[in-house]
């Protein structure tokens, strides 16, 4: 098994392959060219993102600066916004499914290394996927950590750290990031706290 095949198995590799760094480089190029875009420039940016991201859906908005250590193993789908500052490093799959928001100075971090400093010092790295379900918002400066998943409509609290799964239908915050609550009838009715939801406000 090559290093670009230990890339996406959840293998040791060594992350200084000289291949390897190629590639990444290429991509890096395609991600430079996304973030010297002007605002106004909307069409150029979803042409870029087109050619960064293995998988880009329809009204997908991506303010810049984005950050990725690849961004062709990235998936997002549909009706995706992300504020400024996402990291993605995405040295495996991060699949971001439909209407997801993600606030500004979010991390997403599939690799990872080994704790050893021996390990460490041989550039050594594994990868875990991370998929993040429909209707998800994940709060600003939030990380998300190897191999979670978050299930749909759940809202991850800004400031958290997530370090494993999180259900689907719920509010989770904190670091390490923990369930608050489900996700029930009165948020149809209370959009913070007791400032109640008028039916002409939408």
């Amino acid at each position: 098994m090559d290093s670009r095949e230990k890339m996406h198995n959840g293998k040791i590799y060594c992350s200084n392959d000289e291949d390897l760094l190629k590639e990444q480089t290429q991509c890096l190029e395609i991600l430079y060219d996304f973030n010297q875009t002007r605002p106004s420039e909307t069409e150029k940016r979803k042409e870029v993102l087109l050619k960064l991201f293995a998988e880009v859906g329809a009204n997908v908005h991506i303010e810049p600066p984005l950050h990725a250590n690849w961004g062709q193993f990235t998936h997002v789908g549909d009706d995706v916004y992300v504020n400024f500052n996402l990291t993605l490093v995405d040295d495996t799959d991060i699949y971001i499914g439909n209407n997801v928001l993600i606030g500004p100075n979010v991390t997403i971090d599939a690799g990872t290394h080994p704790i050893h400093p021996e390990l460490r010092r041989k550039a050594a790295q594994y990868n875990l996927p991370i998929v993040i379900e429909d209707n998800v918002w994940i709060g600003a400066g939030a990380i998300i950590l190897p191999g979670v998943r978050i299930g749909e409509n759940t809202v991850i609290g800004a400031g958290s750290v997530v370090t494993k799964d999180i259900p689907a239908n719920v509010i989770a915050v904190g670091s390490p990031c923990k369930v608050m609550r489900e996700i029930n009838e009165q948020d149809l009715n209370y959009y913070h706290k007791n400032m109640k939801i008028d039916a002409e406000d939408l």
